[in-house]
């Protein structure tokens, strides 16, 4: 008897529905996040039995885990998924069931899983993406410091010249003292920042 399975994935547990070609709901049980307790209510089930879920926060581990033991994953685009989103009894139990219900009837509204090396490269950029804001904070910040004390140049402040005008700048113990710690945390992030450009650039 073939079967379909909804998991609703959370980041420390998750719910796994199970539910058979008739629609009968055969499990659905909450478990731990890991290889173990997932294979715990699914290792069973037929080779490339599939498997929907949630593009939900952190769902990487499970493609990987369901690939590798022979199940079909499916990601499910969770803006998209009406069934779930409008439904008025919300709990994990029905959502899991919902989302092998609906792989079962073949109404998924499903979003493309990348591979491996895609996804990893997503990772890079993500990563890239929140140096370079973390960044644009301290820079911010040295913006506003300077503000208080009513200085400020045509130039912008982190070119060479800026940085030496910055240094050569009459400011308050307490203000310099926060002004330096900032541009020290700005230097310290240019090397992944730019380690980063050149590896995604390559």
């Amino acid at each position: 008897m073939s079967v379909s399975v909804g998991i609703d994935v959370h980041r420390k547990r998750s719910q796994i529905a199970v539910v058979e070609d008739g629609g009968a709901v055969r499990v659905n049980r909450n478990v731990p996040n890991g290889v173990e307790p997932v294979l715990s209510v699914i290792g069973d089930l037929p080779i490339g039995a599939p498997v929907a879920f949630e593009a939900a926060y952190g769902w990487g581990w499970l493609v990987e885990l369901l690939e590798d033991y022979g199940f079909e994953p499916h990601l499910v685009h969770p803006l998209r998924c009406k069934a779930i989103a409008s439904a008025r009894l919300k709990n994990d139990k029905v959502d899991a069931a919902t989302l092998a219900q609906l792989l079962r009837a073949d109404l998924l509204p499903e979003a493309w899983i990348a591979p491996l090396d895609v996804r990893q490269q997503r990772v890079l950029v993500r990563h890239r993406c929140q140096l370079v804001r973390l960044r644009t904070l301290l820079r911010n910040r040295v913006h506003a410091v300077l503000a208080d004390h009513g200085c400020d140049r045509p130039g912008g402040y982190f070119t060479a010249p800026g940085r030496a005008w910055l240094q050569a700048l009459d400011l308050p113990d307490a203000s310099r003292r926060v002004v330096d710690d900032l541009l020290v945390l700005m230097d310290a992030l240019k090397e992944p920042i730019d380690a980063l450009d050149a590896q995604l650039l390559a």
